[in-house]
């Protein structure tokens, strides 16, 4: 008798925790794409003409939101800024290369440069192909029938690294759009 009744209360817990999750799947999702640092995304994803939910895409790849993220390679912060990017933010936008794990101060510098990615290359695959694997290797896929057929898409990244990052940033993006505006991403 008591084995049933226990196994009446984990069935009712089941079915709750169903009808839980049913009601509150918004927010389950929301918790795996946060908008975590929206006042510094948004001020500057506007400031720079940039979509905020590729600003929130790349930090998700990039850190998972963790703001002293730092890679084997030394990129640095929430938006992995390098050196060489931070050096160039500080005399371009005039930010302090010293703060770039300061949230505001790696979001800005991030943004800028994604601004400075899509006037060179005017795609979202191809911006973000040349966010991780540098924009002089995306000049050269371009120029190259192996990779590009009509010199502006590429059909194909010959870094895997590179590959997996556009499909992973592009796979953030669909999520955070229909999450947060309820439509597929395009």
């Amino acid at each position: 008798m008591k084995n049933k009744s226990s196994i009446k209360v984990i069935l009712v817990l089941i079915l709750f925790s169903i009808i839980f999750i049913g009601f509150n799947f918004k927010s389950i999702e929301e918790m795996f794409y946060p908008r975590r640092y929206s006042e510094y995304v948004q001020k500057y994803s506007k400031e720079y003409n940039i979509d905020e939910y590729l600003v929130y895409s790349v930090i998700k790849a990039e850190s998972k939101f963790i703001p002293d993220a730092q890679s084997h390679k030394g990129a640095k912060g929430l938006m992995q800024i390098s050196d060489t990017t931070a050096k160039w933010a500080e005399k371009e936008i005039g930010i302090d290369s010293k703060k770039i794990f300061e949230p505001e101060t790696n979001i800005k510098a991030g943004c800028w440069y994604l601004a400075r990615l899509y006037k060179e290359f005017g795609k979202r695959d191809l911006v973000i192909a040349a966010y991780n694997g540098g924009s002089g290797n995306v000049r050269k896929w371009l120029e190259d029938e192996e990779y590009s057929k009509d010199g502006v898409n590429l059909h194909d990244i010959p870094f895997e690294e590179t590959l997996k990052y556009v499909d992973k940033v592009n796979n953030n993006y669909s999520m955070y759009k229909k999450i947060y505006c309820g439509k597929e991403a395009k």
